[in-house]
């Protein structure tokens, strides 16, 4: 039986006109109108104990385009606007799920700027994409190739703070399915030294992006810094210089971890990761920059549903599990060991790296794990040579 096609969106840069540009931009700003009236008229309606469905968000919007004070959102294509509604009733279902939190207003200045189209607001034809209330199509850079015979069920255009502009087309990819099965695993310790380190020994530098081009974003910075604020065109300039670089680093970051993850997905059958919870490390003012630049969370997620699609596993093992300080040759559990600390011998005789040795052990946790079932940790054993976890006493014969 073969599995369904997965969904997966192909990003692109385009140039529009100034026509097209004029037209997306006025879209962004009621999309972002639309979303808010409707985030307020639900919060009101809250504290009223009500509820207010999509059905009657969107009967609002009707309502508000009949008005001279919002008649404008007539001048859009309806299809964004709606696709607006239909997020913010997502936001409000995972907040009354308790998986996020209350939906916020969105900012002209902090916000994405985006809209949605579905198939039936735009046109995509021989490698030709019209979006509603444009007469020509987008003058699209075609960096790599939809999958053959795809169709866009879902486009989504998009401007980034650097002014870039990206179109996003969901297809159905047939190419994503179960990789042939292989008996490789591998255990991965994150880290700052080097980005990760794998249970096979071998070790990956972190870039650190974000070092490399620090100059250059202080410097603009501070140029940016020095302008008035307010609607200048020397701010505005200066801004979008700032948003350039850290554009850069934000590609480079994504690029890289894209291709590490890629190649761990395809030569590995099971991977092994640590459960970290990014947002509150990231508490340490001393480490949040060199945290945040390493992009744990991200090269998490990307393991993830790259495994989803080419039919690997992902386990994530306890973040207390003390995998740097347990020997990965005998077991046993040592006392306290600083950061400064990378190399250790064992009472074994061992000698091991640190980061090495954690890996080995996380591969060791994450594969018991998986055969005898969630929590299982293998047995290890203090200095001492007692058991570091508790046992129970023999059972007496009658």
């Amino acid at each position: 039986m073969q599995n369904a096609p997965v969904k997966r969106a192909f990003k692109y840069r385009f140039c529009p006109t100034d026509a097209q540009a004029a037209e997306l931009s006025r879209t962004f700003g009621c999309v972002r109108k639309v979303y808010n009236l409707a985030l307020a008229a639900r919060t009101e309606a809250w504290t009223r104990r009500e509820r207010v469905s999509y059905n009657q968000t969107s009967a609002m919007l009707t309502a508000w385009k009949k008005t001279e004070q919002f008649a404008y959102l007539n001048d859009v294509s309806s299809v964004p606007l709606q696709q607006a509604l239909r997020h913010l009733q997502v936001a409000f279902t995972n907040f009354f799920g308790k998986r996020a939190r209350h939906p916020r207003f969105k900012s002209r200045k902090r916000s994405r700027k985006s809209a949605e189209y579905t198939a039936s607001a735009f046109r995509f034809r021989d490698g030709r994409l019209t979006l509603a209330k444009m007469a020509e199509p987008l003058d699209i850079v075609w960096s790599r190739a939809l999958p053959v015979g795809a169709s866009p069920s879902t486009v989504t255009v998009s401007q980034d703070a650097a002014g870039r502009w990206f179109v996003s087309l969901l297809c159905q990819d047939p190419s994503l399915g179960p990789l042939p099965a292989t008996s490789a695993a591998v255990g991965i310790d994150v880290g700052l030294d080097h980005l990760v380190v794998l249970s096979t020994g071998e070790k990956i530098a972190n870039p650190r992006h974000e070092r490399l081009d620090r100059a250059r974003l202080a410097r603009a910075q501070r140029q940016l810094a020095r302008k008035a604020r307010g609607k200048g065109a020397n701010r505005a300039k200066a801004r979008r210089k700032v948003a350039r670089i850290h554009a850069r680093i934000a590609d480079r970051r994504r690029d890289h971890l894209h291709k590490l993850t890629t190649r761990l997905v395809r030569e590995n059958q099971t991977i092994v990761v640590e459960d970290l919870i990014v947002r509150n490390m990231v508490k340490n003012r001393k480490l949040a920059g060199a945290i945040s630049d390493a992009a744990w969370r991200a090269f998490r997620n990307m393991l993830e549903y790259k495994a989803t699609w080419y039919g690997r596993e992902v386990i994530a093992i306890d973040r207390w599990f003390p995998s740097s300080k347990l020997c990965s040759a005998c077991g046993s559990l040592q006392g306290a060991m600083p950061l400064h600390v990378r190399t250790w011998t064992c009472q074994c005789g061992t000698t091991h790296d640190r980061d090495v040795n954690a890996a080995k052990n996380i591969l060791a946790v994450g594969l018991t794990a998986s055969v005898c079932g969630a929590g299982v940790r293998p047995q290890r054993s203090t200095p001492g040579g007692q058991s570091a976890m508790k046992q129970k006493p023999p059972r007496r014969e009658p």
